[in-house]
């Protein structure tokens, strides 16, 4: 198992907005396969700053399956407006706990 941390930082006013396209976005991540969870969360100090992150069962499902989907270019239609820059995006593993 990886999670997919996608650092996003959106413009200035957004907030509400883009918690929601991430909201109708949910359902796109859930059935990808592969897919086990979905969060979003807001940096308190900095709330323009989150950070996405989705549980996938391999790196392939979410940089190949899930990126060459209809349903990653439907989720980029529902939050990309919203970016202030391209998310910085790396995969992590638990290695202790």
């Amino acid at each position: 198992m990886v999670f997919e941390m996608a650092h996003i930082e959106i413009l200035p006013g957004k907030a509400a907005e883009f918690e929601a396209g991430v909201t109708q976005a949910v359902p796109l991540f859930l059935r990808a396969k592969g897919c086990s969870d979905v969060k979003l969360h807001r940096t308190v100090e900095h709330p323009e700053q989150y950070v996405l992150q989705v549980e996938w069962a391999t790196i392939e499902d979410h940089m190949v399956t899930f990126r060459e989907s209809a349903d990653f270019q439907e989720w980029r239609r529902l939050v990309g407006s919203f970016f202030k820059q391209p998310p910085v995006v790396v995969h992590i593993e638990t290695v202790v706990g």
